[in-house]
Parts: structure tokens; C-alpha cells; sequence
């Protein structure tokens, strides 16, 4: 008789099917699971563990007709949790890092978007429910410690900074991992907050610290509206890439105010080309009107409250007035970056927020008009960063270079359409796209998913378990399919 440690790797997948179909294992199911072993580590090698989280995964994959579809699904959903996360407690309360992956260090918008999807689950798991708390908590530290930072180090006590910060010309501060201003760094957290706070009832994170935290973001946002001095902010950087630093002694491309909110920086850690990145501001509109619902029925703070009303109302008239502007070939869109001067730069870039993604984020429907002018422009050759190959077509950017796709612009495509066959042509991108290996990938060339950067990349992992629930959940017959 076998004791527990001498179980074959056959028997332990024919136990794994077993599982996951509650049905007898035939020899076609052990056949494909044999096929696509599972790249999750071992269960005693998991960060964290979700019984809610990996429930729905089997339930799901069963669905799934097309095995390599539900072999990446059942690969990429649990890689947050699986690889990233660190819990512990600080001054009683949960306390959780979650790094990015192959970076460690913790950024405040992958962190929020990596764990965003497990949020349905929070009700049915109070350790997950517990786990995404102390990373708000985590976060409340962060931005007090720096609004300006995006990274920060799982020590906060620390003076070191990633590699790649050491001789940057900023005021770093201890526990900051990067200092590169990101209107999007401070949406994220407060989404996440009230994505919490909706889905669980529970109000115990926002504590007086945590109101001083979104206090200060929205003091932040006003500062950058820099209608009277650029505001404390500056950022150099010794590098042979532009994309690295701010000119302008360090305060940015020179811009008119209008009232957006200006950026050093883009959600890919690039600067700005035009310091009134659009994407950046449409998602602090719901930022703030989501800030203003939280002081409302948390904190009983109308004054708060009705501050940031009233900057949201202010953003979001001088979006209205200045964001769109006049393309020679696709018309009347959104620009993705403006200087308050009429000059206009006609982009879209991979990361999130951006054009692409402005539904998926709440700030406009699928169906407004505007959105779906910009969003033809985006996913054309119009866009400079947009490529086509023979693996797939799919948005890129300045970050990682010409004719480099990002399964997360795929990703978001398929997030942003109700169009059926718009989704399985995407999933079948996607399949291609991963070069065997069970993950998505930070880019993938798109005429060979070989070439790819970033082989642990979490929040695309995690997104793409996200598109999955989401289709199992409007178009469940689509995963039926027998391939894609």
C-alpha cells in the first residue's frame, strides 16, 4: 500500500481530475491532463490558499471544453495568490505585501488590479476577506509615507531603493522602492477600497488612518492641477532612455492648466510625452466621486465629501472641454495625452488606464459614442503602437519597444466588447501567445510569442482569469466551444 509521499505524478493528476469533475477520470481526461500538468506550485509551496478562490476554478474548468484554455485559466487565476503575497500583522491589524512578481516590490496600482478579481470570493473566505484588508491597510501606510511614490519596499523602514532608483533626483523617502508620479497609483487603491468595502460590508480598514490617507490623495490631485506653482514634485533620472526622466528641471514637459490633473509619469512607468494624461483623469473622476460616497456613509465627513464632489465636477468639466480633439483619419476622439496649450498627442498605450480600458474602469459605457470612435482608433494602424502579426494583433507601447504586443491590450479588448466573436478571436490570441509556458507575459513579439518579456507577470495573469469569469459568467456557452 502507498503511503502519502509515494503517490506517482499519474495518480496524483488522475486525483486532480478527479476533483475538478467529481466524475470518474476516463482515459481521454488523463490523456489531456498529462498533456497541461499544472504550473501551480504544490499546495504546501502556495503563498496564500483561497478555498473559495480554487472552488471556482475547478467548477469553471470544468466548463471549459478547450484544455489549454482551461489549463491557462486554471495556471493564471490563483498566480497572485500563489507567488506574491506576503501576510503578517502590523500593530494588530493584517498587514499584506504583494509584490508584482519578478520585481519585489510592491506597486500600488498591480497590487490593487492583481487582487481585484478575488473580491466575488471575499464573502465565502473570510482568510481571503482578512488578506485583501491588510493589503489596504498596507497600501493606507504606503501613501502616507509618499503620494507621489508608486513602489514601495516590503520594509518601510528601509533606505535602500529598487536597483534602479539609487541615484534618482527626488526626495525619497524610506520604504519608497520608486518615485515616479502616477495619477493612477492613488485610483487604484481607493477602487480596490470600495470595490472591498461593496462586495463585503465591511468598513474596518477605513479607520481615522486610513481617512487621513485619502485625505492627502485628494490634497495630491489638487496640487497637480498646478495652477499656481508646479507643487512640490520633481524627478531626474541618469538614464539612456527618455522615457526615464522629467525634463524641466525635473517638473515635466512645460503645459498650460486647465484643471486636469497633471502626471510625471505613465501607468507603464513611462513619462509622459504631455503631462495631462487622459486616461489618468477620467479614472480620478471616479476616484473621487467614489471617495466622496466612502466620507459620505463611512467617515459621516460631508465637508470631505464635499471637497471632492466638487473636484471630481471640476475634472470632469475640463475633460469635457479639453480631452477630445480632432484626428485627420478617425475624427472626433479622445486624446490620449494633451499640454493645456491645443497640442494633442493621438496614442494609446498598453497599460491600464488607459483609452482602451475606460469602461472596463467605469468612466464611460461600452456604447458611448465618443468611446467607440477612440476605441476603433486604438485597435488600428492609426494608433503607433498598435501591431499586427502572424501571432496576433494587439496594443503595445514605448516601454518595451516596436512590434511588441501586451496580452494585457488583448486582455482588455476582450473586457470592453459584448461582440461573441470579437472575444474568442481574442482568446485565441491568447492561446498563441504564451509560448508553452501556462502564463501571460508582460509583451510578446507578434510574429513570434517566443520573444516575450516578463515571464512572472502576475496582474496579466490575473486579469486573464478575470476575462474568463467573465465570460463564464454573460456567455457561458462560449467556453463550451470544443477549441478556440
Amino acid at each position: 500500500m502507498k503511503t502519502s509521499n509515494q503517490y506517482s505524478r499519474r495518480d496524483i493528476l488522475r486525483k486532480s481530475a478527479i476533483s475538478a469533475t467529481g466524475l470518474c477520470l476516463l482515459p481521454a481526461s488523463l490523456a489531456i491532463a498529462e498533456q497541461y500538468p499544472s504550473k501551480r506550485p504544490l499546495p504546501n509551496a502556495r503563498r496564500f490558499r483561497s478555498k473559495a478562490v480554487d472552488a471556482k476554478i475547478e467548477s469553471v474548468a470544468a466548463t471549459m471544453r478547450d484544455p489549454e484554455l482551461a489549463w491557462l485559466f486554471s495556471n493564471c487565476l490563483p498566480n497572485t495568490l500563489d507567488t506574491t503575497v506576503t501576510t503578517s500583522t502590523f500593530q494588530g491589524h493584517p498587514d499584506t505585501i504583494v509584490i508584482t512578481g519578478d520585481i519585489d516590490a510592491m506597486w500600488l496600482r498591480d497590487s490593487s488590479a492583481q487582487v481585484w478579481p478575488y473580491l466575488p470570493f471575499v464573502s465565502a473566505d473570510a482568510d481571503l476577506a482578512t488578506m485583501i484588508q491588510g493589503l489596504i491597510r498596507r497600501q493606507t501606510r504606503c501613501i502616507l509615507i509618499d503620494p507621489y511614490a508608486n513602489a514601495f519596499l516590503a520594509d518601510l523602514n528601509s533606505k535602500d531603493t529598487l536597483s534602479w532608483s539609487k541615484s534618482d533626483e527626488t526626495q525619497m523617502k524610506a520604504g519608497v522602492g520608486e518615485r515616479k508620479w502616477e495619477v493612477d497609483s492613488l485610483c487604484y487603491p481607493v477602487r480596490l477600497a470600495h470595490g472591498y468595502w461593496k462586495q463585503s460590508g465591511d468598513t474596518s480598514p477605513f479607520d481615522a488612518t486610513w481617512i487621513e490617507a485619502m485625505h492627502r490623495i485628494v490634497t495630491t490631485f489638487r496640487e497637480q492641477q498646478r495652477k499656481s506653482s508646479p507643487g512640490p514634485y520633481s524627478f531626474r533620472r541618469t538614464s539612456d532612455r527618455p522615457t526615464e526622466t522629467l525634463g524641466a528641471e525635473g517638473f515635466g514637459t512645460a503645459s498650460h492648466p486647465n484643471g486636469l490633473i497633471y502626471s510625471g509619469f505613465r501607468p507603464s512607468d513611462d513619462a509622459c510625452t504631455y503631462p495631462l494624461n487622459i486616461p489618468g483623469n477620467f479614472f480620478a473622476v471616479q476616484t473621487l466621486l467614489r471617495l466622496e460616497e466612502m466620507f459620505t456613509e463611512i467617515a459621516h465627513d460631508s465637508t470631505a465629501a464635499r471637497d471632492a464632489n466638487l473636484l471630481a465636477a471640476e475634472v470632469e468639466s475640463a475633460l469635457k472641454q479639453y480631452a477630445k480633439s480632432h484626428h485627420p483619419q478617425a475624427g472626433e476622439i479622445w486624446a490620449y495625452e494633451i499640454d493645456g496649450f491645443g497640442n494633442a498627442l493621438f496614442m494609446d498605450d498598453a497599460n491600464v488606464p488607459n483609452l482602451l480600458s475606460l469602461p472596463y474602469l467605469g468612466c464611460c459605457s461600452q456604447s458611448d459614442a465618443v468611446y467607440q470612435t477612440t476605441r476603433r482608433f486604438v485597435l488600428n494602424d492609426a494608433n503607433p503602437y498598435f501591431y499586427r502579426g502572424s501571432v496576433a494583433e494587439g496594443i503595445g507601447g514605448p516601454h518595451v519597444g516596436q512590434n511588441m504586443i501586451w496580452p494585457m491590450s488583448i486582455i482588455m479588448r476582450a473586457l470592453t466588447t459584448h461582440d461573441e466573436q470579437e472575444q474568442i478571436q481574442c482568446l485565441r490570441w491568447l492561446k498563441k501567445s504564451h509560448a508553452g509556458s501556462g502564463f501571460m507575459h508582460e509583451s510578446f513579439h507578434k510574429d513570434d510569442a517566443a520573444k516575450f518579456t516578463r515571464a512572472w507577470f502576475a496582474w496579466a495573469n490575473t486579469l486573464f482569469g478575470e476575462l474568463i469569469l467573465t465570460i463564464a459568467k454573460n456567455s457561458p456557452l462560449m467556453l463550451a466551444r470544443s477549441s478556440f
